[in-house]
């Protein structure tokens, strides 16, 4: 890649336990490259092993089932990693990787990975934390698909990304850009008609409002409770 004299590891959350010298010897380590929006970093089954860094950009983990349908599994933000599952037991990709964005991404090969977590208890640990939140939200992820309607997986989803927003002084959420249908969708296996209906009923019982480039969660507390009486918490 071009100019990656300007670019560190700095903003990896994960390597923030680690000393910036140890970081600067890490990106040494690791080669750099660029994507353009949409396009595949990495492919499901491949036989790369590599751990990637996420240094700029956003990006998208996807499935296909076989009649080609696509199932997000998460999308990752700046400062984030992945790929550690090949990279630790070395069996081929579980997942596809898209570019949202403009992307670049550092690859540290998978020796130098497991020296790095041998050497670091510290990071160690935080990568272990990792794959257990990965498997609590697998299971949650199960739970729903097995056991949801469309409609409450829709709320389910909802419920996530407000979450992750934020809750205002006021009660509410923001979602900002607005999410869109296609992606919602992916995320909980069902059509964007769906998904519209259901924000659209959402939008007549005054539970979301949606602003010229966001999506209001009116009703926070409320959109839980719904999402909890289905699920029986």
């Amino acid at each position: 890649m071009d100019d990656t004299s300007s670019l560190s590891l700095d903003r990896i959350e994960p390597l923030a336990v680690l000393s910036p010298e140890v970081r600067a010897d890490i990106a040494r380590l690791c080669s750099w490259k660029r994507f353009g929006p949409h396009e595949q970093i990495i492919d499901r089954q491949s036989d790369t092993r590599d751990l990637l860094f996420l240094v700029r950009g956003s990006v998208r983990v996807v499935i296909y089932s076989v009649s080609g349908r696509e199932l997000t599994l998460d999308d990752l933000k700046e400062g984030a990693f992945l790929g550690e599952l090949s990279a630790i037991d070395g069996h081929p990709r579980s997942a596809s990787v898209m570019s949202l964005t403009e992307t670049v991404i550092a690859s540290l090969s998978a020796e130098h990975f497991r020296r790095l977590l041998a050497q670091h208890s510290d990071f160690a640990m935080m990568v272990m934390k990792r794959l257990a939140s990965m498997v609590r939200a697998s299971t949650d992820r199960i739970i729903d698909l097995s056991t949801l309607g469309a409609n409450n997986r829709v709320h389910a989803e909802l419920l996530r990304q407000a979450r992750l927003a934020g809750e205002r002084d006021d009660g509410s959420a923001i979602l900002k850009p607005i999410p869109v249908h296609g992606d919602m969708a992916s995320r909980v296996s069902t059509t964007r008609e769906t998904v519209a209906r259901v924000l659209n009923d959402l939008a007549r019982q005054g539970l979301v409002r949606r602003e010229r480039d966001a999506l209001v969660i009116v009703d926070l507390a409320r959109l839980e409770e719904m999402v909890e009486e289905v699920r029986g918490e």
